[in-house]
C-alpha cells in the first residue's frame, strides 16, 4: 500500500487525546492525516500495553482503519536480539493488522558487527511479512553515521524515513533538501528508496519548533516531489499548549495524488525488479494460472515471481504492448528483454476485485539467451 500525504507519529496514545481511540480518529482525520504511526514494539518487547496488560494500540488501530486512515506501526531496535526483535516485529504487525511497518535503527547499530544483525532482523520480517511495506527511521545525514549499516536495511525496505530534525535551527527546508540528496546517493546508502521524511513537531533544551518550520517542511517535501511526509510527534503537538504546531501541520494541504492504473504499476514493480511491489498488488488468496499448473495465495506466487525476476528474466525490461478491458478486467500483451532471456509473445489476462488482482491468466514463451 503506497503512502501518500500527511502523516503524525504517536508515540505513547494514552498522552494522546486522553486515549481515546475515536477521538485520535477523529482528530487525524479532522487533520487531513492519510496515515497514523503507532509505536507498536521496543527491542525483543511489545510496547503500548497498560499496566494491566491490555493493548491500548489496537482499538487506536481499528478507529484509525474506520476512518479510511492507514495505520503502520514502528518499532526501535537495537541489534542485540535480532531474532527476538524480529519475531516481536511480525508478531504485532500481523496482529494489529498493520498497513506498514517502520523499523527504527539509531546508535545501537553504529557497534561492530551489527550490519549482520541488521540482515538478520531485516530477512525475517520481510520474508514473514512479503506484501507489508517496510521503511528505514534513522538518521537524516548518512554522511554523517556511516557506521549504520545502512544497506542491510534498505536492501529489504519499500521507504527510507529519515529523521529530518532540525533542533537549534529553522531551516527545515534546506535540511530537508540535503537529506534527500544523501539518500539518493547509492555510493552513502547502499541501496535508494523513495525518501518519505519525518519531521520535527516538538521541543528540546530550549528550542521548539515552529508553526512555520511545519509549513516549510512540508512545502519542501511537496516541491520535491516526495510523495508523503510526517511529524514526531502527536505526544507533544497535540495539546492544548501546542496548538500553533497541530494547527500549522492541520491547514497545510497536500496535492492530491495521482491515481496510477494497475497496469502501470505492475510494469513499474516488474521493471524495478521489486517483489514486494508486486505482490502487493495482489489479493491474499489470488490465483495465478500457467499452462503448467494453478495456484492460490501469495506464497506460491511469490516463488514464481522470484525464479522470473531473479533467474529468467534478471534485470530485464519489461514493456506493454498493448491493454483493453474495463475495471473488473483486463487484458494485455507484452515483451521483455534481459540479459538472461527474452520474451516476445506475453498475453495475460487479469481479473480485479477493489483495485487489486483476484485471478492472473499468463502464458508466454521464454527464450533463454
Amino acid at each position: 500500500m503506497t503512502l501518500h500525504g500527511k502523516g503524525w507519529y504517536i508515540w505513547q496514545v494514552s498522552q494522546c487525546e486522553g486515549g481515546s481511540p475515536a477521538a485520535i480518529a477523529e482528530r487525524a482525520a479532522a487533520a487531513g492525516a492519510t496515515h497514523v504511526l503507532l509505536k507498536v514494539a521496543e527491542r525483543a518487547f511489545t510496547f503500548g500495553l497498560d499496566k494491566n496488560g491490555q493493548d491500548l494500540v489496537a482499538p487506536v488501530a481499528d478507529a484509525l482503519r474506520g476512518r479510511g486512515l492507514q495505520v503502520w506501526g514502528w518499532h526501535y531496535v537495537s541489534g542485540e536480539n535480532p531474532v527476538g526483535e524480529a519475531n516481536i516485529a511480525v508478531q504485532r504487525a500481523q496482529q494489529l493488522r498493520l498497513d506498514g511497518f517502520v523499523i527504527d535503527a539509531e546508535s545501537e547499530f553504529k557497534l561492530p558487527g551489527r550490519s549482520g544483525a541488521a540482515r538478520t532482523y531485516m530477512n525475517i520480517l520481510r520474508a514473514s511479512l512479503p506484501a507489508t511495506p517496510l521503511a528505514l527511521s534513522s538518521y537524516r545525514y548518512p554522511s554523517l553515521h556511516m557506521q549504520i549499516p545502512w544497506a542491510a536495511f534498505l536492501e529489504k525496505c519499500d521507504y527510507a524515513m529519515p529523521q529530518v530534525y532540525w533542533e537549534q535551527a529553522h531551516n527545515p527546508d534546506q535540511q530537508l533538501a540535503r537529506c534527500v540528496t544523501e539518500f539518493n546517493n547509492q555510493s552513502l546508502v547502499g541501496v535508494v528508496r523513495p525518501v518519505i521524511p519525518t519531521g520535527s513537531a516538538y521541543g528540546a533544551n530550549n528550542w521548539q519548533a515552529t508553526a512555520e518550520d511545519l509549513t516549510k517542511f512540508y512545502s519542501q517535501a511537496v516541491a520535491l516531489g516526495l510523495p508523503a511526509a510526517n511529524l514526531y510527534s502527536w505526544d507533544y503537538a497535540g495539546t492544548a499548549v501546542k496548538a500553533e504546531l497541530w494547527n500549522a501541520a492541520a491547514k497545510f494541504e497536500w496535492p492530491a495524488a495521482r491515481q496510477q492504473d494497475i497496469l502501470e504499476r505492475y510494469f513499474n514493480a516488474l521493471n524495478a525488479g521489486d517483489l514486494t511491489q508486486v505482490l502487493r498488488l495482489y489479493h491474499p488468496n489470488a490465483g495465478h494460472v500457467t499452462f503448467k499448473r494453478t495456484v492460490i495465495g501469495l506464497e506460491d506466487l511469490s516463488k514464481w515471481y522470484l525464479d522470473l525476476l531473479k533467474n529468467a528474466l534478471a534485470g530485464a525490461k519489461f514493456e506493454m504492448v498493448e491493454s483493453s478491458g474495463s475495471e473488473a478486467s483486463r487484458h494485455f500483451r507484452w515483451q521483455a528483454v534481459g540479459p538472461r532471456g527474452s520474451v516476445a509473445d506475453g498475453e495475460d489476462t487479469l481479473g480485479l476485485r477493489e483495485g487489486l488482482i483476484q485471478y492472473h491468466y499468463t502464458s508466454f514463451t521464454y527464450v533463454p539467451r
